[in-house]
């Protein structure tokens, strides 16, 4: 009787060891990971395994910015409107035309096992957070989901879906009708208009580098704060430093200790419009392909949106056929979006990306070809440098024109599955030694080394420069001997082209056509002096960009011209009177609205972070800094983009351009040197919510802490999650 109790006894107690409740699950998880925090707040999140990193990893991001964390599952999972109202109903239906609840759950349960474990601690990690800081109240979403992240797989801002318009979408689905041509007319110059989105990729090969080793520059444009600086370890080979999107659980442009990976935005074209013929028979929808009627896929969905202090409901149908969504009207006819959407796919290769450890694994995983909306500029410690121009890339009968919606109904028009990496544009050790991509032609990526466009299909990309291209081919040719810090003053020159073609215009108009006009005289004199370099203290700089924004606002644009292109065109069909009334306007707007035309640029373009809101609301009465950066429009690769739309403010405040930026270079050890737009922290209180700006503006990068041994060296805590 004695031995059954002690076997009893040691039974219950065995089953006490293992861990009974969810809660008691999460204590398990956060007992195999360490975060360590460095001097400038950077998570250093060490787990067991490769699950228990991305449990400290979730909970860490947490800590900096719930908020964002919470807000872009919010957007991605179709339930903007429950926060937001009825406007946003738009932006959730889009969503659920992609993927429904019960998709994002079955392609969840579909996954691998170790990303369905990955998934899994995602969840924990940020349910733990909540669990643990009681105090932080959710504005929507107070659970989260192993499912959630199939929504929101691939890292990019403005991802693919993003470029779904959602204004044609509610034209279409509350009257079955396509905008007016005047809206579209509008969104067409609203984007025109918009700051340019993009991002800088630079490798160098070790031949031109004073260590021998090659070297990356990794300089996206997102908009501020989008991402965090991480750095994430497990027993099971992961080591990834560099940006993470709030709520991924992937490092989206980094480097570990072998390989550096940055992305720009594609002018690949990865997305089609498919205009279906539709049938209606027995009372049953259908849609014409080839010989055959196929039937729509037809269901319904209802979404939630804010009405004061109510929640309420409205139903939409939502159709599908093979081609995609029906996401509006063209011609009269029902239209479908054709994208990338494997989720499952896109975030395996989200996260393989982060471990591997030379070109050839690399190289591999590029095979998996979901990174659909951009280029990648890479480098290794092997000293490779290598250059992918796009990876999704769907073939197409070049026959049909897809840069506009094509017919549906012919079998012809359909993707003929996707391109192999082969097969797509790819350059891999130039003998120039350095490849660059500025959102630009990738026919002048690595010089006369760059791929021939003969070689390609059109379709595969838009033989289009920018400004920040052309500065950047002239910065890198018959240049050698770099460092680390002169690859990052690379990344600042100063130096702006657009205005090397805009101004000079301007001064010979003015010399050309005025005898004698007192109020441009001295400003024009300004400006013929210009070198064209930006700095907090030009004076010129402010009334060039002033003058550009009112020219690409005002003139009569051709359609299809680049923003290049569009500065040329105003150059050589700008009639005279027309260039000098917009400059004696700039002169105006600039006295009306500070006493003076004569404004440094940095007392008009500003710094503010005055809370952790998502959207800032600028004030000119509060606490801003100068920044001597400028718009990517004008060529400046240490993009600086503002808004122009908060209420009553007059200074130009930055909300876009160089988030995170990282200089890498690979040898026997990494080395890095960082900065952040702001700081670590959305929390007002934290040291670490603008603690890096001044650094910022100064260009005075902080170095990296990769090793263990140089992070316990500037560690300023050390815990598990959940225990401060």
């Amino acid at each position: 009787m004695r031995t059954v109790l002690f076997a009893l006894a040691i039974l219950l107690l065995s089953c006490k060891e293992q861990p009974q409740t969810e809660i008691e699950n999460w204590e398990a998880r956060a007992a195999n990971v360490e975060i360590i925090r460095d001097d400038f707040g950077v998570p250093h999140i060490y787990g067991k395994t490769d699950a228990d990193a991305v449990f400290g990893l979730l909970y860490a991001q947490c800590e900096d910015d719930f908020n964002r964390v919470e807000q872009n599952y919010i957007w991605a999972t179709g339930r903007l409107a429950e926060v937001e109202g009825e406007d946003a109903l738009y932006s959730d239906l889009r969503a659920k035309l992609f993927m429904t609840k019960e998709e994002a759950k079955a392609n969840y349960e579909k996954s691998p096992e170790w990303l369905k474990k990955l998934c899994d601690a995602f969840a924990d990690g940020i349910n733990y957070y909540l669990h643990t800081h009681p105090e932080v109240q959710p504005k929507l979403l107070t659970r989260f989901e192993p499912w959630m992240p199939m929504y929101f797989s691939e890292g990019s801002i403005g991802g693919d879906i993003e470029r779904i318009s959602t204004r044609k979408i509610k034209a279409f689905y509350e009257g079955g009708m396509e905008l007016p041509k005047m809206e579209l007319l509008q969104m067409e110059k609203e984007k025109e208009m918009a700051e340019p989105q993009g991002s800088n990729g630079i490798a160098i090969a070790g031949d031109l580098t004073q260590s021998g080793n090659a070297m990356l520059l990794i300089n996206p444009h997102t908009s501020f704060y989008f991402r965090g600086e991480v750095h994430v370890v497990s027993e099971e080979g992961l080591n990834a430093y560099g940006a993470v999107t709030w709520g991924q659980f992937f490092v989206y442009q980094g480097f570990n200790e072998k390989t550096g990976w940055m992305h720009t935005s594609t002018y690949t074209d990865v997305m089609d419009e498919f205009k279906e013929t539709m049938v209606k028979n027995n009372g049953k929808l259908f849609y014409q392909y080839g010989e055959e009627l196929r039937p729509v896929d037809s269901t319904s969905v209802s979404l939630r949106y804010k009405d004061g202090s109510e929640i309420k409901e409205k139903r939409f149908p939502m159709y599908r056929t093979h081609h995609g969504p029906i996401t509006h009207a063209v011609d009269g006819q029902w239209t479908a979006s054709a994208m990338m959407w494997e989720p499952v796919k896109a975030l395996e290769q989200s996260y393989i990306r982060t471990k591997q450890d030379g070109y050839d694994g690399f190289r591999k995983m590029m095979d998996i070809r979901t990174n659909s909306s951009n280029n990648t500029v890479y480098a290794d410690a092997d000293g490779n440098i290598a250059y992918f121009h796009g990876n999704f890339v769907p073939k197409r009968d070049t026959i049909f024109d897809y840069t506009r919606p094509v017919e549906g109904s012919n079998p012809k028009t359909d993707w003929q599955g996707l391109h192999t990496v082969d097969e797509n544009i790819l350059v891999k050790n130039p003998q120039n030694g350095w490849i660059q991509n500025c959102n630009s032609t990738p026919y002048t990526a690595a010089l006369e080394y760059s791929p021939k466009r003969g070689d390609y299909p059109r379709y595969m990309s838009r033989d289009e420069e920018n400004f920040r291209g052309v500065h950047a081919i002239e910065l890198l040719t018959d240049k050698d001997g770099y460092t680390l810090d002169s690859l990052i003053q690379l990344a600042h020159d100063p130096y702006l082209p657009a205005f090397e073609v805009l101004i000079p215009d301007l001064v010979k108009t003015y010399d050309e056509n005025v005898k004698s006009e007192e109020k441009l005289r001295r400003p024009i004199e300004i400006m013929r002096n210009w070198d064209f370099r930006t700095s907090k203290e030009s004076i010129p700089m402010t009334l060039a960009h002033y003058y550009g924004t009112l020219v690409y606002q005002r003139m009569n644009r051709p359609k299809g011209l680049s923003s290049m292109e569009l500065l040329n065109y105003w150059v050589k069909n700008g009639d005279y009177v027309g260039k000098l009334q917009l400059f004696s306007e700039v002169i105006d707007v600039l006295e009306a609205d500070f006493g003076t035309w004569e404004m440094p640029w940095g007392e008009v373009n500003r710094y503010q972070r005055l809370n952790g809101d998502i959207r800032q609301n600028f004030d000119d009465a509060q606490p801003s800094i100068p920044i001597g950066f400028a718009s990517g429009r004008w060529g400046a690769l240490a993009a600086y983009g503002a808004r122009y739309t908060s209420e009553g403010a007059k200074k130009l405040y930055g909300t876009r351009g160089n988030s995170f930026v990282a200089a890498v270079e690979f040898g026997d050890r990494v080395k890095a040197k960082t900065i952040l737009a702001g700081g670590q922290s959305g929390d007002p209180n934290s040291p670490h919510f603008d603690d890096q700006i001044q650094r910022y503006a100064n260009v005075e990068w902080k170095d990296a802490a990769y090793y263990r041994e140089d992070v316990l060296k500037r560690a300023k805590a050390t815990y598990r999650p959940g225990a401060r």
